[in-house]
């Protein structure tokens, strides 16, 4: 069950820690002011942001956000972090060691440190590796699940706070598992499951900042320093994450109520940013998420790759870039390579000519012919039944609402039916993109519980990773789904419900270091443009502004923003 933070009073503390098997760390209490002084007044930082929705899952990809990434590294442990430059470092807050002990089998020993507790006194031990790994390897739409995937046993050390992980096969990126970790002892039975977690708090934390309030109505989100964390203390008492529009944020910044934002802007709002002028740094911050339409092959028209390529043919990929990018920096992040996003190291546009790059209307009609369909009163049927597709995307998110928009009449206009939807981004990437396959394809009609098969999503895309588990996650295979009965109920690996036999030894080698990226990638750009699954548009991104009264502040590692640096924050000058 959420609780709301707040300061603890030194007996408050005491009383918690004798109802604790591991008792938290000691509160510290403030030095008594004298009777000729007044108490010092708390030091706070504020940020504008476009909202403060939940839910707040940082392994959702249904939760993906703003406000969800600074949230998750503000109050999350995480055994690895990204310094400035993008390499990965131990996080000694949390760990004391972590490193592999074996090559056969590939095993890796975490040692926790023993002081490390959640804010209910709760320690952080094996038992939230395991039910990470667990929901990672088992729940549909979560971020990059391939490492996990690969976890073949997880077993206590050292009390619960030594971890030994044993993988099927080696894995090389493994010190990008357990970022984020969660509450297992508040998670496992609560209601809702792993689908509920942080759907509208947080339980416990295990951070520098503890939640205060989460104030969805009135779009804020107050933190306060967590008394309860064992490490260095935040510099500041409090941070509010404060929902605005452009013109209100532009407005803050000017008269130094906002010390900095972080949104997603379009041209009007960079504009309105720029016209502070000199005073107000900006910085793009690209996001670890694409925006993608897939055309899923479990779709039983889509299921021909002819008709995915004839709807390939149709679209205007530049007309959807500009719906969802609408001239904000997103705009200068087109996605032309299918693994590696245009920030990323190595990237290099892979895009062949013609569609889906180019639409090509004589094409498109070329293909739907070859797969049996003819055009008549401008719309294309195949004998009495029409080609009529379902396009789904995460309720009114932007900018997933305006490109399925556009998406939808530029089908139309080239023919075909179209039903759009907008379900819950919980219920898209748990239910509806989830719908369990039968010899390759989904339901024909509504299931049980109501939900139609989606033939096309319109959705972010993780890509911030490590590039082969971005591969294998996005593209592969669920382990041993190659070799299963076909005719028995299978939930889809990945959002496209893309599943390639032919693909699946080169994806496996570049996940298990047998092949280099570079090398499979090579092979498999050509092979995933042409099967015209997963349409990669532009890479998300957000514009960093920094006005008065914050020292401290960087714009973070690579596609993790800046508030990984926030215990350091002050209120001063730039």
């Amino acid at each position: 069950m959420g609780r709301k933070a707040a300061p603890v009073l030194a007996l408050a503390g005491a009383l918690l820690a004798a109802c604790s098997n591991t008792p938290p760390p000691p509160v510290v209490p403030s030095s008594a002011a004298t009777s000729t002084s007044a108490e010092p007044a708390a030091s706070q930082i504020v940020v504008g942001i476009d909202d403060v929705v939940g839910g707040y899952n940082p392994h959702a990809i249904a939760d993906s956000s703003t406000v969800t990434t600074a949230l998750s590294q503000l109050l999350l442990p995480s055994v690895f972090r990204q310094s400035d430059d993008g390499k990965r470092e131990l996080d000694k807050t949390l760990m004391t060691s972590a490193q592999v002990v074996s090559q056969m089998p590939f095993t890796v020993k975490y040692e926790i440190r023993p002081d490390a507790s959640w804010s209910d006194g709760a320690p952080v031990a094996t038992e939230d590796f395991i039910y990470l790994a667990d929901a990672m390897r088992t729940q549909p739409g979560v971020i990059e699940p391939a490492g996990y995937r690969l976890i073949s046993d997880i077993q206590p050390r050292d009390g619960g706070k030594g971890v030994e992980v044993t993988f099927s096969k080696p894995y090389p990126a493994w010190q990008t598992l357990f970022d984020n970790l969660l509450p297992q002892h508040l998670l496992k039975d609560a209601p809702g499951g792993w689908r509920g977690a942080l759907a509208t708090n947080f339980p416990a934390v295990a951070g520098p900042f503890a939640i205060k309030t989460i104030d969805t109505a009135r779009g804020e989100v107050v933190l306060q320093r967590n008394d309860r964390y064992w490490e260095k203390p935040a510099a500041v008492d409090t941070l509010i994450l404060r929902r605005s529009d452009p013109a209100g944020i532009a407005t803050a910044l000017r008269s130094g109520n906002d010390q900095f934002s972080l949104t997603r802007t379009d041209a009007n709002g960079l504009q309105l940013l720029n016209e502070l002028g000199p005073a107000v740094k900006l910085t793009t911050v690209p996001r670890p998420e694409a925006a993608t339409v897939l055309l899923r092959p479990v779709s039983a028209a889509l299921s021909d790759k002819q008709v995915r390529q004839g709807v390939a043919a149709l679209l205007d990929r530049g007309k959807l870039i500009a719906a969802g990018a609408m001239g904000g920096p997103s705009a200068g992040l087109k996605a032309d390579a299918q693994v590696i996003p245009p920030s990323g190291a190595g990237y290099a546009p892979t895009i062949p000519a013609g569609p889906p790059a180019t639409p090509d209307l004589a094409k498109a009609e070329s293909y739907f012919k070859a797969a049996g369909y003819t055009k008549d009163a401008g719309v294309w049927r195949k004998g009495t039944k029409t080609l009529s597709l379902v396009i789904a995307s995460p309720g009114q998110e932007e900018p997933y609402a305006s490109i399925a928009k556009e998406l939808s009449d530029e089908l139309v206009a080239g023919g075909v039916q179209v039903n759009t939807i907008t379900p819950q981004p919980r219920d898209l990437f748990s239910s509806l993109l989830a719908m369990p396959v039968v010899n390759g394809q989904q339901q024909a009609g509504p299931d049980a519980g109501g939900n139609v098969g989606v033939d096309i999503a319109v959705v972010p895309q993780p890509v911030g990773g490590d590039p082969a588990t971005a591969l294998a996650s996005t593209f592969g295979c669920a382990p041993d789904q190659a070799t299963a009965d076909k005719t028995k109920p299978v939930v889809p690996a990945n959002s496209a419900g893309l599943c390639d036999e032919n693909l699946q030894a080169s994806i496996d080698s570049a996940l298990t270091g047998t092949t280099p990226l570079a090398d499979a990638l090579k092979t498999l750009e050509p092979e995933l443009w042409s099967a015209n699954v997963v349409i990669p548009l532009f890479q998300e991104a957000e514009t960093l502004a920094v006005g008065k009264g914050i020292s401290g502040l960087t714009p973070g590692p690579p596609m993790q923003g800046p508030f990984g640096s926030a215990v350091n924050w002050t209120r001063g000058t730039n």
